[in-house]
């Protein structure tokens, strides 16, 4: 293998995003994701468009996702948007915690106003409101207290793909929109110990697929109280930092013990003849998971994928000129992209008329994990050039199409791998240890960004609290490593 003058000359260019990272954190975001053209704003407010190429990304993740899950027995089913007032009513806390957050259905049907506009038909108010689901646990409930009867019909292992509705204030695209895409999952079990061991065994899934498949490392954890999921004994969660050093709580996973099992009354004859109620968990991932993505690992040239789940694993670009060879040249591509399909990769070809350095571009900014590149020249040799993305120009190499053939599945497990060792490394030079509050406070009030881990006992001081408001941190989680006796704070999305 030969390093060999780039087949594409580029001009100078300093990067692809404006801003940068550095320069505004959340513009470069929003940049990034333009550049990629994986969504848009919807003209409903505070909602997103996901657009081909991002969707393509959530497929697979899907797909990967979705195995895992009936890897251990989960079973899929859906269940309706439309959950009635009354379910969302019955458990306290859980109302509390999602009330403000709710959309309301409250007539059937519409007619012509007064003033020539449609608005609701006052004959058609419905007897009972709904209210699209902003989580799902009380309308399965109501199904679970119906198909449950005995503890042979436990464990009782399902999950549904859907959207849901959160009527979120202040939105961004992925990170936070009124609604967005997601799994959920909800588990009844015959004891306790059955459920909570179920909910860490789910944590350990995510982060099964968030290591081998996203590439990116987190903490693992228990939520404090004050960041419970409403209505839970334990909330568990996985907390990786963003490049800008605040958290993202990227999945959660709940140990709802049997607060939801009393409201929906899902109660099962047990093994001694008497009436139980069952332990119930939940857990779920959603389309967060790609803004995590984005801010974990792109750069100021826009995306960069993950092999596992980019969609497209390699970008064939033919260089053609006007000198009669450009047909042989993409026919000569489109057989290297028949090759590498056949090794069951996800290939493109840019066939389109735009300029060589645009089709690069182009491909950078994608974060397509592969570019390769051909050339007449390249084409009379047999060889191409290739470069990858998660390191760029200095890894662009030419070699013969054989070789690339027969290497080309440990380049992509080799960019995966480095993509997490570079994430895991960044991340974890940013957390601080701190033994005081006044250690605490020195690391916030210096401008420093990441994690502090803190001694539990620190929680419960006034002058943290008044500290932690002031400054807009939140508790993160109670990493499993330190078995409960520290805290992670830190700011977040």
């Amino acid at each position: 293998m030969s390093n060999q003058a780039p087949a594409v000359k580029v001009a100078a260019q300093k990067t692809a995003i404006t801003p940068t990272r550095a320069e505004n954190f959340p513009e470069w975001y929003q940049e990034v994701i333009k550049a990629a053209d994986m969504a848009e704003n919807a003209p409903v407010r505070g909602c997103m468009v996901i657009k081909p190429y991002g969707y393509a990304l959530w497929e697979n993740i899907q797909r990967a996702l979705d195995d895992a899950i009936k890897a251990v027995g989960v079973q899929n089913a859906y269940f309706p948007l439309l959950i009635p007032l009354s379910f969302i009513s019955r458990e306290a806390e859980h109302v509390e915690g999602f009330a403000k957050e709710c959309a309301v259905v409250t007539h059937h049907r519409l007619e012509m106003g007064p003033n020539g506009k449609l608005i609701p038909s006052p004959a058609a108010e419905l007897e009972e409101p709904f209210v699209i689901r902003p989580t799902s646990e009380t309308i399965i409930g109501d199904s679970m207290s119906k198909w449950i009867k005995s503890y042979r019909d436990l464990p009782m292992l399902l999950n549904q793909w859907c959207n849901v509705m959160r009527w979120e204030m202040r939105t961004r695209m992925f990170l936070r929109t009124s609604e967005f895409l997601w799994q959920e999952g909800h588990n009844a079990f015959e004891t306790a110990e059955q459920a909570d061991t179920d909910a860490r065994k789910m944590l350990d899934v995510y982060n099964d697929f968030f290591t081998n498949f996203m590439a990116i490392p987190g903490f693992l954890g228990e939520k404090t109280a004050d960041e419970r999921f409403p209505g839970a004994l334990h909330s568990y969660s996985i907390e990786p930092m963003m490049q800008d050093g605040k958290a993202l709580q990227i999945c959660t996973s709940h140990n709802l013990g049997q607060n939801f099992a009393h409201s929906c009354d899902i109660k099962f004859q047990g093994r001694d003849g008497q009436e139980h109620f069952v332990h119930t968990t939940s857990w779920g991932l959603s389309t967060r998971s790609i803004g995590g993505l984005i801010m974990t690992h792109s750069d100021d040239d826009g995306l960069v994928m993950p092999p596992r789940l980019a969609p497209q694993q390699i970008m064939i670009l033919p260089i053609t000129k006007d000198d009669g060879t450009a047909a042989s040249v993409i026919d000569f591509c489109q057989k290297i992209a028949n090759d590498l399909r056949s090794l069951g990769l996800r290939v493109a070809v840019d066939v389109s008329d735009r300029r060589a350095p645009d089709k690069m571009w182009s491909a950078i900014k994608k974060g397509i994990p592969i570019r390769v590149e051909v050339g007449a020249r390249e084409m009379e040799q047999g060889m191409l050039t290739h470069t990858r993305r998660d390191i760029g120009r200095e890894s662009k190499t030419t070699c013969s199409v054989a070789e690339f053939l027969g290497n080309v599945k440990a380049q992509l497990d080799a960019i995966h791998q480095n993509m997490y060792d570079k994430a895991m490394r960044e991340s974890r030079a940013r957390v601080f240890t701190a033994t005081t509050l006044g250690q605490v406070k020195e690391f916030f009030t210096s401008g420093q960004v990441g994690f502090v881990r803190m001694p539990v006992e620190i929680l419960e001081q006034p002058e943290y609290q008044i500290f932690k408001k002031d400054n807009s941190l939140s508790s993160r989680c109670l990493p499993f490593e330190d078995e409960g006796r520290m805290v992670l704070i830190g700011k977040s999305y």
